[in-house]
Protein backbone atom coordinates (compact mmCIF):
# COMPACT_ATOMS: atom_id res chain seq x y z
CA UNK A 1 0.00 0.00 0.00
CA UNK A 2 1.46 3.34 -1.04
CA UNK A 3 0.54 6.29 1.20
CA UNK A 4 1.62 9.84 0.63
CA UNK A 5 2.64 12.13 3.47
CA UNK A 6 2.38 15.88 3.28
CA UNK A 7 5.84 17.49 3.33
CA UNK A 8 6.37 20.11 6.01
CA UNK A 9 9.63 22.03 5.39
CA UNK A 10 9.30 23.90 8.69
CA UNK A 11 9.27 20.64 10.65
CA UNK A 12 12.51 19.61 8.96
CA UNK A 13 14.06 22.98 9.78
CA UNK A 14 13.01 22.64 13.44
CA UNK A 15 14.50 19.15 13.60
CA UNK A 16 17.76 20.44 12.08
CA UNK A 17 17.82 23.32 14.57
CA UNK A 18 17.23 20.89 17.45
CA UNK A 19 20.10 18.67 16.26
CA UNK A 20 22.46 21.65 15.87
CA UNK A 21 21.43 23.03 19.26
CA UNK A 22 22.15 19.69 20.90
CA UNK A 23 25.51 19.48 19.11
CA UNK A 24 26.46 23.01 20.19
CA UNK A 25 25.21 22.52 23.75
CA UNK A 26 22.55 25.20 23.52
CA UNK A 27 18.82 24.89 24.01
CA UNK A 28 16.40 26.56 21.61
CA UNK A 29 14.77 29.72 22.96
CA UNK A 30 11.27 28.34 22.35
CA UNK A 31 12.20 24.99 23.85
CA UNK A 32 10.73 23.08 20.91
CA UNK A 33 7.37 21.34 20.89
CA UNK A 34 8.33 18.84 23.57
CA UNK A 35 9.93 21.14 26.11
CA UNK A 36 11.46 19.54 29.17
CA UNK A 37 13.36 20.76 32.21
CA UNK A 38 16.84 19.74 31.14
CA UNK A 39 20.03 21.63 31.82
CA UNK A 40 22.39 21.98 28.88
CA UNK A 41 26.12 22.57 28.84
CA UNK A 42 27.30 26.13 28.47
CA UNK A 43 30.15 28.15 27.11
CA UNK A 44 30.68 31.67 28.44
CA UNK A 45 30.61 34.42 25.83
CA UNK A 46 33.79 36.47 25.33
CA UNK A 47 34.90 39.70 23.69
CA UNK A 48 38.52 40.08 22.60
CA UNK A 49 39.96 43.54 21.98
CA UNK A 50 43.42 44.89 21.23
CA UNK A 51 45.22 48.18 21.70
CA UNK A 52 48.86 49.19 21.44
CA UNK A 53 49.79 47.67 24.81
CA UNK A 54 47.70 44.53 25.20
CA UNK A 55 44.99 42.11 24.16
CA UNK A 56 42.00 42.00 26.51
CA UNK A 57 39.61 39.08 26.91
CA UNK A 58 36.30 39.81 28.65
CA UNK A 59 34.30 36.73 29.62
CA UNK A 60 30.72 36.87 30.90
CA UNK A 61 30.48 34.65 33.96
CA UNK A 62 27.30 35.54 35.87
CA UNK A 63 26.77 33.63 39.10
CA UNK A 64 30.22 32.07 38.92
CA UNK A 65 32.28 32.40 42.08
CA UNK A 66 35.87 33.61 41.86
CA UNK A 67 36.94 30.42 43.64
CA UNK A 68 35.38 28.35 40.82
CA UNK A 69 37.63 29.96 38.14
CA UNK A 70 41.03 28.92 36.94
CA UNK A 71 43.11 30.79 34.35
CA UNK A 72 46.42 29.46 33.09
CA UNK A 73 48.86 29.77 30.20
CA UNK A 74 50.79 26.79 28.91
CA UNK A 75 52.68 26.35 25.63
CA UNK A 76 51.16 29.49 24.10
CA UNK A 77 47.57 28.58 24.99
CA UNK A 78 45.37 30.47 27.46
CA UNK A 79 42.83 28.26 29.23
CA UNK A 80 39.87 29.48 31.29
CA UNK A 81 37.97 26.83 33.25
CA UNK A 82 35.23 27.04 35.83
CA UNK A 83 31.76 26.02 36.85
CA UNK A 84 28.36 27.61 37.34
CA UNK A 85 26.45 25.43 39.75
CA UNK A 86 22.77 24.65 39.34
CA UNK A 87 20.48 25.83 42.11
CA UNK A 88 18.90 22.83 43.78
CA UNK A 89 15.15 22.64 44.22
CA UNK A 90 14.09 23.53 47.70
CA UNK A 91 10.99 22.40 49.50
CA UNK A 92 8.04 24.47 48.32
CA UNK A 93 9.92 25.82 45.29
CA UNK A 94 9.25 24.56 41.77
CA UNK A 95 11.13 25.27 38.57
CA UNK A 96 8.81 25.88 35.62
CA UNK A 97 11.39 26.80 33.01
CA UNK A 98 15.18 26.49 32.89
CA UNK A 99 16.76 28.27 29.92
CA UNK A 100 20.12 29.22 31.40
CA UNK A 101 22.89 26.68 31.17
CA UNK A 102 24.93 25.35 34.08
CA UNK A 103 27.91 23.13 34.69
CA UNK A 104 31.61 23.10 34.00
CA UNK A 105 33.13 24.96 31.09
CA UNK A 106 36.47 25.35 29.38
CA UNK A 107 37.58 28.00 26.90
CA UNK A 108 40.98 27.91 25.21
CA UNK A 109 42.69 30.58 23.13
CA UNK A 110 45.94 30.36 21.19
CA UNK A 111 48.02 33.38 22.13
CA UNK A 112 49.53 35.58 19.42
CA UNK A 113 53.33 35.40 19.19
CA UNK A 114 53.72 38.96 20.49
CA UNK A 115 52.10 38.26 23.92
CA UNK A 116 54.39 38.24 26.95
CA UNK A 117 52.96 35.14 28.67
CA UNK A 118 54.92 35.85 31.88
CA UNK A 119 52.90 39.04 32.48
CA UNK A 120 49.34 37.76 31.92
CA UNK A 121 46.98 39.05 34.62
CA UNK A 122 43.29 38.52 35.41
CA UNK A 123 40.63 40.47 37.33
CA UNK A 124 37.14 39.29 38.22
CA UNK A 125 34.33 41.56 39.34
CA UNK A 126 30.58 41.84 38.84
CA UNK A 127 30.43 38.59 36.87
CA UNK A 128 33.01 39.60 34.26
CA UNK A 129 36.48 38.07 33.98
CA UNK A 130 39.09 40.38 32.44
CA UNK A 131 42.26 38.68 31.21
CA UNK A 132 45.03 41.10 30.28
CA UNK A 133 47.54 39.79 27.75
CA UNK A 134 50.36 42.36 27.55
CA UNK A 135 52.28 42.64 24.32
CA UNK A 136 56.00 41.99 24.40
CA UNK A 137 57.97 45.27 24.57
CA UNK A 138 59.91 44.30 21.45
CA UNK A 139 56.70 43.70 19.50
CA UNK A 140 55.00 46.99 20.40
CA UNK A 141 54.82 49.53 17.59
CA UNK A 142 57.05 52.53 18.12
CA UNK A 143 57.05 55.91 16.49
CA UNK A 144 60.43 57.32 15.73
CA UNK A 145 60.85 60.93 14.71
CA UNK A 146 63.41 61.08 11.92
CA UNK A 147 65.25 64.32 11.39
CA UNK A 148 65.32 65.29 7.75
CA UNK A 149 68.68 66.85 6.77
Amino acid sequence: MNTMMKWNPFKEMEELQDRLSTFLGRSRPDGGATESLTVSEWTPLVDITEDGKEYLIKAELPEVKKEELKVNVEDGVLTITGERKFEKEEKGKKFHRIERSYGSFIRTFTLPDNVDATKVAADFKEGVLLVHLPKDEKARPRTLDIKVQ
